[in-house]
């Protein structure tokens, strides 16, 4: 069963653009069966994953795309980077719109090669699992959240379906039921994970380890970033730890975000908070058995505020946009989750996670008024049942209104 994603008009207005569009993120994120809907009659699919084809790519690129001419989707780029000067070559004799649809799940390699050979010449854009209004199917091109936007009228939430869906995740053969045991599922993804994108990525010599790295990073979504407290509970050393952080972010698994400085080159230096980009893998990997279990455990306010941050974040990567998003953290230990600055505006947000607003919620807001940029409007994701003014800029949202 295919499920539209947000991302299916962009795309075909960005292939009418660029000769080459190439679509990153996790594995099994729906990636090639995406591009797959899309294609047209003429446009031929041909996967890397096929050693035949693949020892073809590598040893060949010529041969090969002379076998599988433009316009084609070539799936798992990052198997036979030696095709990007080929490639290249090609979109620059014919500047032809939609040549090349190119997929890769391991950006970090991916994209030094693509910054090399097809800089100018390609549209990169970025998929992660299912956002909530995807799984719904509504509402798919609805412009990316920002405080202040008008709302529709959403249905109550559910605070058993609500962590049920952040219990499960995403991942597009959980969401279809056509994979049915969760735990199988997150099982073989991370062994999978471990033993294909880990080992591309960087030589990890003791993946039990590694392992227990991820459980430590996804025990602590939500948080601020300590990697000297990190790498003590998994016993490895610092610039390990450094190491085995950036292959996370790098295979799209973690998402850092960086506090605001009015100072651009403070903010690059201070400490992060870290997030899951899939709450159904943080939670399996810390263990939770049930939604019952997370919603009443220790974990359920992080996650529950992991997940509004990740529906955010697809509410502009899944309309090929890129957020300014921050958190803001001052020495008086006012906080706020999360700060877009868009032309020179603050726009505050903050996830409770509460049924019963009330204007406390909205006092870090304050903070804002030190600095040069405009204060825009805030909101309050929580678990009210409608939007509720908390003052006269300032609402309460339902956590289904992102």
């Amino acid at each position: 069963m295919y499920i539209s994603r947000s991302l299916e008009d962009r795309i075909l207005d960005a292939s009418t653009q660029f000769p080459v569009l190439l679509l990153t993120g996790p594995r099994q994120v729906g990636k090639t069966t995406l591009l797959q809907h899309l294609c047209d009659e003429d446009r031929r699919s041909v996967s890397l994953d096929d050693p035949v084809i693949r020892s073809l790519a590598i040893e060949d690129p010529a041969l090969f795309l002379q076998r599988f001419k433009p316009p084609v989707l070539i799936d798992e780029i990052q198997y036979a980077p030696g095709l990007l000067p080929h490639i290249k070559m090609i979109v620059d004799a014919d500047r032809q719109p939609g040549s090349f649809w190119l997929t890769g799940s391991q950006p970090f390699h991916l994209m030094q090669g693509i910054t090399e050979t097809l800089a100018g010449r390609v549209a990169v854009v970025n998929l992660l699992g299912f956002s909530r209004r995807e799984a719904e199917g509504h509402d798919l091109r609805r412009a990316p959240f920002l405080p202040g936007q008008p709302t529709q009228e959403e249905e109550e939430v559910d605070f058993d379906a609500l962590y049920r869906r952040i219990w499960l995740g995403g991942f597009p053969d959980l969401v279809t039921g056509q994979v049915t045991d969760r735990d199988l599922f997150f099982g073989s993804y991370v062994q999978t994970y471990l033993q294909r994108d880990v080992r591309d990525l960087a030589q990890v010599g003791d993946q039990l380890a590694f392992t227990r790295f991820i459980r430590a990073c996804a025990a602590r979504t939500g948080q601020l970033l300590n990697t000297s407290d990190l790498a003590r509970d998994v016993d490895v050393s610092v610039p390990t730890a450094r190491s085995w952080l950036s292959i996370l972010e790098a295979s799209y698994q973690v998402f850092l975000l960086r506090p605001f400085h009015s100072n651009v080159t403070k903010r690059l230096v201070k400490t992060p908070k870290l997030y899951f980009l899939d709450t159904g893998l943080c939670a399996y990997l810390c263990e939770w058995t049930s939604p019952e279990t997370l919603a009443a455990g220790a974990m359920s306010g992080p996650i529950f505020e992991t997940w509004v941050v990740t529906e955010v974040i697809k509410s502009w990567w899944h309309r090929m946009r890129t957020p300014s998003l921050f958190f803001y953290r001052d020495r008086d230990a006012r906080e706020i989750d999360l700060l877009f600055v868009q032309d020179r505006t603050l726009f505050p947000v903050e996830i409770k996670r509460s049924a019963s607003p009330h204007s406390r919620w909205i006092r870090a807001f304050g903070a804002l008024e030190r600095f040069e940029e405009e204060r825009g409007p805030g909101a309050v994701f929580s678990l009210v049942s409608q939007a509720l003014p908390l003052s006269a800029q300032d609402t309460a949202l339902p956590a289904n209104a992102v």
